[in-house]
């Protein structure tokens, strides 16, 4: 006899599936908008899209301040700036939604977690990107000043700009050395005025009368721009000019040896990071120490592998151990039925037992454009002739944690290193 449900029971799991289902957007829409992957399809959709808006935004408004273009299409920069407003609207009022889903802020209150989330650097940009709009309703704002303040609409390239942000990241790890040269170069504007106020500051309609005026000269020749409205007369003067450009040459390269190893440091610290992870969470180098695993970092080198693309052929020679950073990848085994189509995902690996019998046990296929970290076997070969004990411990890792898609070679088969 079928159980039937009543009325009341199934009106009281409504309520229970309603919050089921909001759960499962508010997952789905923090996957998307705060924790996006560079693979996931409906992460880049939602990014590209975002970028594109924004980018849009800054040339209609250098388009606008051109008078001819914009009594002909008032209308529509009127109707597209509300249509943006609308989608930053929505976008901020979406992030603020999810931010409850962060897991650093798990443990506070829901009202505890937004405040905080709200005053986050970049939601403040996405604040500041709407506010304009709303507050000209409010108060009587200039059309130029509120035209302006869509230009911080730029700022929130910064959440879908990798690029921008490594470029943030790197100023403001590099700050205190750039403040540095600021301090010098105040100093050298200052002492390249005041030598030229000496040397020429007495003369006839002099344009050195002043410290203050003969800054404008050392500015424009300290930066090499040069302009030419304000130079010197005396030969004590020219010698002082040809000095301070000399200098000015030498000191722009500060800066920008600055930023360019700050930009090196990044990457290499980006990319130590990434690898010591997944070198850390992989099985076979479980047993490894954290100076171990700093020692293997070096033979370890990145890949990247475009969807559909073979990144290794079962039989080939002489084999490596592959670690997905990013992506996923379809192992086929030819000799073992059971395993013939396994899908890897972001942090699994395979061909461990390559490293043993130096032979590739199985074909990888990218099913999507993947980030990879390989240890070839020639390299773990070299480990073996420089840190013996390090070689030893791995291979003792690899045979208690053996490789799932090895296609039933022996250790005794193994080709000798």
């Amino acid at each position: 006899m079928e159980k039937m449900t009543s009325p009341d029971t199934a009106s009281g799991d409504r309520p229970r599936i309603a919050a089921s289902k909001r759960n499962a957007l508010k997952a789905q829409l923090y996957r998307i908008l705060e924790a996006g992957h560079s693979h996931d399809w409906q992460s880049r959709c939602f990014e590209g899209a975002m970028a594109t808006l924004i980018i849009l935004n800054v040339i209609a408004f250098s388009i606008e301040t051109v008078p001819s273009i914009h009594d002909r299409h008032v209308l529509f920069f009127l109707i597209f700036d509300v249509v943006s407003i609308a989608i930053f609207t929505v976008e901020y009022a979406a992030r603020m939604w999810v931010c409850t889903e962060h897991p650093p802020y798990r443990g506070l209150r829901p009202w505890a977690i937004r405040w905080r989330f709200a005053r986050s650097p970049l939601m403040i940009v996405d604040f500041l990107a709407i506010a304009p709009f709303y507050l000209s309703f409010l108060f009587a704002m200039d059309l130029r000043v509120l035209r302006i303040l869509r230009l911080l609409r730029f700022f929130k390239l910064a959440r879908f700009s990798p690029a921008f942000n490594t470029m943030l990241r790197v100023l403001a790890r590099e700050r205190s050395a750039l403040l540095g040269v600021l301090i010098v170069l105040v100093g050298m504007v200052i002492i390249a005025a005041s030598l030229l106020y000496l040397a020429e500051g007495d003369l006839p309609n002099s344009k050195f009368s002043t410290v203050p005026e003969a800054m404008w000269w050392a500015i424009a020749t300290l930066t090499t721009v040069g302009y030419g409205d304000v130079t010197p007369a005396t030969a004590l003067g020219k010698l002082l000019a040809g000095v301070v450009m000399i200098c000015g040459l030498g000191f722009f390269a500060l800066p920008i040896g600055i930023i360019a190893s700050g930009f090196m440091d990044e990457y290499r610290r980006q990319d130590f990071i990434v690898t010591w992870g997944m070198a850390a969470r992989a099985p076979v180098f479980s047993t490894l120490s954290p100076g171990e695993i700093a020692e293997l970092l070096k033979l370890l080198k990145a890949r990247t592998a475009p969807a559909g693309s073979v990144i290794a052929a079962d039989g080939e020679h002489p084999g490596a151990l592959f670690m997905i950073g990013a992506g996923s990848v379809e192992i086929r085994d030819a000799d073992r039925a059971e395993l013939d189509s396994v899908v890897l995902e972001e942090g699994e690996y395979w061909g461990a037992s390559s490293l043993m019998t130096g032979v590739q046990a199985e074909t990888a296929i990218a099913t999507t454009t993947c980030d990879l970290i390989v240890l070839d076997r020639e390299d773990f070969s070299v480990l073996g002739r420089t840190r013996p004990q390090l070689y030893a411990k791995i291979r003792r890792s690899i045979q208690s944690a053996p490789d799932p898609f090895m296609d039933g070679r022996k250790e005794d088969d193994a080709v000798p290193i």
